[in-house]
């Protein structure tokens, strides 16, 4: 019988995740994963996880990892912004943390398969969208090992998320008892706003200067770190008739540049490689593939090469349409149809 390890977050979701699992004939050994400090949120969870498992008669772990996720995720949050960035920790996190940790657990107890409730599929030996288009998660996913990928199972990448809660509270009446934890962030260490976060360690009150494109000084903003690529908000213009919206941030100095909408158009995006296969461009130089740019923007055609620069690889992607808002720190993933190809970061 093929044993499976299952992240589980505490909620309905990878409760129904497990139960899926174990219906069809694995082993399940659940894992709760303390990444941050939020000792409430944490017990519900963990409430909710004992009470899956009693249901279920299956074992689980409570795993205390905060110190790695300071380091690898929310250090790199902070520090991003400190340098003008908008950083994607969901998509640091799943390969350098979540991923990782489960398959260091996996291997050392001997189980075949990691599960998550992860809105993606595996087709073909890659990482694919969910069937659900709106909620599917495989941008945030990216960057996991390609030796993982076959021993990964997402027991709802071919489920509507709308639809899972009653069907899963159909199947079993006792999940309606589980917590919810009275707020729900995309972002876990993150409560209201990114800056609330930013505030515990820097003065992100500093105001300066908004500039034009050709350097000039048109107005005033609150400080840079409450500003990414796109916002349209929050800082004033002298004069303005027309809307404006960030296309630059300057740490070093405190100001950031605006335009109209055209001046936010990009049409060549150029990201550090993390996971896109050399071996894809052994007999073109050239890709051609789709492209996405932001968790919730729609795929774009793309040509794409690989450059040196030094030490590194930079995915250099030539879209078939412009970009708006694209941003420094973000992850540029690469598709072919509903498939993974890889992906970097924005530089």
């Amino acid at each position: 019988m093929k044993k499976v390890l299952l992240l589980m977050s505490g909620g309905v979701d990878s409760s129904y995740c497990a139960y899926l699992l174990q219906k069809a004939g694995y082993v399940v050994h659940g894992v709760y994963l303390k990444l941050h400090d939020k000792e409430e949120k944490h017990n519900y969870y963990i409430r909710n996880i004992e009470k899956c498992a009693e249901a279920l008669g299956i074992s689980y772990d409570i795993v205390d990892e905060r110190g790695l996720f300071k380091e690898a995720v929310y250090d790199y949050f902070v520090e991003s912004y400190k340098k003008g960035l908008t950083p994607n920790p969901c998509a640091m996190c799943n390969p350098k943390v979540k991923f990782s940790i489960a398959f260091n657990m996996a291997d050392k107890l001997g189980y075949d398969f990691v599960a998550t409730g992860h809105y993606a599929q595996i087709i073909d030996s890659k990482i694919a969208q969910a069937v659900d288009t709106y909620k599917d998660q495989s941008y945030f996913l990216f960057g996991l090992r390609q030796e993982w990928i076959e021993r990964i199972i997402f027991p709802l990448g071919d489920k509507i998320k709308k639809d899972v809660k009653p069907i899963a509270l159909n199947e079993l009446p006792w999940l309606g008892t589980l917590e919810t934890y009275k707020d729900s962030q995309e972002i876990c260490f993150v409560e209201n706003t990114y800056v609330d976060v930013l505030e515990k360690h820097f003065n992100t009150n500093n105001e300066g200067d908004v500039l034009d494109t050709k350097g000039n000084k048109i107005g005033k903003h609150k400080g840079y770190m409450q500003y990414t690529i796109g916002k349209r908000k929050g800082f004033t213009i002298n004069g303005a008739l027309t809307p404006h919206y960030v296309v630059k941030i300057n740490p070093d100095n405190n100001t950031i540049v605006v335009g109209d909408k055209e001046e936010l158009a990009i049409n060549e995006v150029r990201a550090i490689n993390v996971s896109l296969p050399i071996d894809l461009f052994a007999n073109n130089a050239k890709l051609e593939c789709d492209v996405k740019i932001r968790y919730k923007s729609h795929k774009v055609k793309a040509e794409v090469e690989l450059e040196r620069e030094g030490n590194k690889e930079i995915i250099v992607a030539r879209l078939s349409e412009s970009a708006y808002g694209v941003a420094q720190g973000q992850a540029l993933v690469l598709y072919e149809e509903n498939k993974v190809l890889g992906g970097g970061f924005i530089v």
